[in-house]
């Protein structure tokens, strides 16, 4: 089974490195930047086989046109955006053979954060792009928040070891808003101390297990008590479903910061 790397990028994007420790070849998921991943391949003696992109944003793709100039490999991405270099417009329930690294991955459609946003899942892993966070959630830019209420339902379905493997370190940012919506969660300052501590040593918080995220991440928390109390504290009015719940935690969530 390949290796995954996550390739720090800009301010505190990650660009996700599969690679093949028998072939010499890897994929990389969401290259806003050609630098770090040719970094990677030269450091490993790698070439690249094929690229992965969620959605169309400029931080997730500019590096493409420089990594496929350089190799001339595959570009998937979503078929409702437009992505630059793509070859290979994907939908709902494909099933990508990476064969480079010799692996097989599903395509899901997890729009909100934006339209036409996919994720990448197989062994285990989710590549989520800014969809899910670790500890939290992508804002609503030409998606809607009804859309991104579903995407992370659906995520949530998913098996519970499956590694969210998100495109942002927010880890901290987010568990400081978490607390603020459930004080009294355990599972939550736990958190916050082990990213900390992971953070301090130079180190990613990601990527995280669903398991954990449904424990400490307020949007996969939409039907805990402590989390709608909360919610309608803030909305000052009764709440009458999660994904009213979830509106307005995405609301409270920007206020924040």
């Amino acid at each position: 089974m390949p290796k995954i790397t996550a390739l720090p990028s800009r301010k505190d994007n990650y660009i996700w490195l599969l690679e093949s420790e028998t072939s010499r070849k890897a994929v990389v998921v969401d290259p806003g930047e050609a630098a770090p991943v040719e970094k990677a391949l030269n450091g490993s003696h790698l070439e690249l086989a094929a690229i992965l992109v969620t959605h169309h944003h400029y931080d997730h793709v500019e590096g493409i046109p420089e990594l496929v100039a350089r190799y001339p490999v595959p570009v998937f991405g979503p078929a409702r955006e437009s992505i630059p270099r793509l070859t290979e417009a994907v939908e709902e329930g494909q099933r990508l053979p990476l064969e480079g690294i010799g692996t097989e991955l599903s395509v899901l459609e997890i729009p909100g954060h934006t339209a036409g946003h996919v994720g990448y899942y197989g062994h285990g892993w989710l590549f989520c792009g800014d969809t899910l966070f670790t500890a939290g959630c992508g804002k609503v830019f030409d998606g809607t928040v009804e859309q991104l209420f579903h995407s992370l339902q659906r995520i949530s379905r998913l098996p519970d070891e499956t590694l969210n493997c998100c495109a942002h370190e927010y880890t901290e940012e987010n568990l400081r808003f978490a607390r603020l919506v459930e004080p009294g969660n355990p599972a939550i300052l736990e958190r916050m101390e082990e990213s900390r501590q992971l953070r301090a040593r130079g180190k990613p918080a990601v990527p995280s297990t669903l398991e954990e995220e449904k424990r400490t991440n307020p949007f996969l928390r939409c039907h805990q008590p402590e989390v709608i109390q909360a919610a309608e504290r803030f909305a000052g009015h009764p709440l009458e479903s999660a994904e009213a719940v979830f509106r307005v935690l995405r609301e409270w969530r920007d206020r924040f910061g």
